[in-house]
């Protein structure tokens, strides 16, 4: 956004450059790289058109974590709590259980 624009005027000039925006809703976004993920909770992801030229552009809550480590921190907290155990205890099931929150769950209940 460019300050003290009318919203309608910029998009009417970007328009005239050939510039389309779209916005794609997403719930979370997810880029691997080779020694790490980054995601992106709450994104707005616009995809901007230009000329011919696709980009997308994202903000939101960025969190990193190592690559292969499937299980995040708020999984293993929200296992320890629904279940009342230790948030060892609690990865410990989320590692048994492929990260399914669910069954790690009902593991520890049992």
């Amino acid at each position: 956004m460019i300050p003290g624009m009318n919203p309608r005027d910029l998009a009417k000039a970007m328009k005239k450059m050939g510039i389309k925006q779209d916005e794609i809703i997403a719930e979370e976004v997810i880029i691997k790289c080779p020694d790490k993920d980054i995601i992106v909770k709450n994104p707005q992801v616009m995809r901007v058109n230009a000329m011919g030229q696709e980009s997308l552009q994202i903000t939101g809550e960025i969190i990193e974590q190592e690559a292969g480590s499937e299980i995040s921190e708020e999984d293993i907290k929200t296992v320890a709590e629904q279940a009342s155990v230790s948030e060892d205890k609690a990865k410990e099931a989320l590692e048994e259980n492929s990260g399914d929150l669910a069954q790690a769950i009902l593991s520890l209940q049992e």
